[in-house]
């Protein structure tokens, strides 16, 4: 072998592993048996990447495990689990204490704050015919109305009836009509004893019986006025919601589309 060849070049010399293992002038560093140069100077590289994509996995595990451990699902759960499998042995385990109950109900009510409507929403009673105007807890407005009487009416061959009742359950204001025109339902007539008209004629629409406005909840009940307010905070109703003037002008202003409306 010549004195200018390359270290890194085949050995000429018959023992050619005495030579591979021979100090490497260039870099200071003598490479391991059947390394070439190129696997021997990445090979640190690539280790230090490794450790440091696995230190990088630990640490975000690690913030994962921190912010689960103050979430307060994970609490209940933990919870949970101590009165499933640790109470049964320890006896003195198996009642929560004073504190941790009210921390959990204190929990439970800002999840139910959380869900409740942002913007103010209806509430009414039926067994007290009285309703009011929320917006988060405040109360904005209180007043009396009308709701189904749960009367019974049949047709005269019995063939037909209907329950007159305000149907329970959470909705939303689907419309909002100004100078509402009522168009007039097949027991109107059985009602008052007249003959039913066929669809769209003229004999089923009738106007100013509403109010001024009307707020459609869907299925044909809505939240309108009355000719006889007089009748206010009695279940006189065919199962829409009647309020006075000044509480419908209110409710038409103040609820805006979408709105909710519990009735229980």
């Amino acid at each position: 072998m010549s004195q200018d060849s390359n270290f890194w070049d085949e050995p000429d010399h018959p023992h050619g592993d005495e030579t591979q293992s021979k100090f490497n002038p260039d870099t200071n560093e003598t490479p391991a048996k059947g390394i070439s140069k190129q696997d021997f100077r990445k090979r640190p590289s690539f280790l230090r990447l490794t450790a440091s994509f696995f230190l990088i996995l630990i640490f975000f595990l690690f913030l994962v495990f921190i912010t689960l451990l103050f979430t307060e699902q994970f609490q209940d759960n933990l919870i949970a689990l101590k009165s499933r499998f640790i109470a049964p042995y320890y006896p003195t385990l198996n009642s929560e204490s004073l504190q941790d109950i009210e921390k959990r109900l204190a929990r439970v009510e800002r999840r139910l704050n959380r869900m409740g409507p942002r913007k103010p929403y209806l509430i009414i009673d039926t067994s007290s015919n009285t309703f009011f105007v929320m917006k988060g807890d405040e109360l904005l407005r209180q007043g009396v109305c009308s709701t189904g009487s749960y009367t019974l009416l049949k047709s005269a061959d019995e063939k037909q009836q209907w329950i007159f009742k305000t149907p329970r359950g959470a909705f939303r204001v689907r419309n909002k009509a100004t100078n509402p025109i009522w168009h007039l339902p097949d027991w109107a007539f059985v009602e008052a004893g007249r003959p039913i008209p066929p669809h769209g004629s003229p004999e089923r629409v009738e106007y100013g019986v509403l109010g001024d406005y009307a707020l459609h909840l869907g299925s044909g009940y809505l939240i309108h006025g009355t000719l006889y307010e007089r009748y206010l905070g009695l279940p006189v109703t065919h199962g829409c919601i009647r309020v006075g003037d000044e509480d419908l002008n209110y409710l038409y202003k103040t609820l805006t589309f979408a709105a909710r409306v519990f009735i229980y």
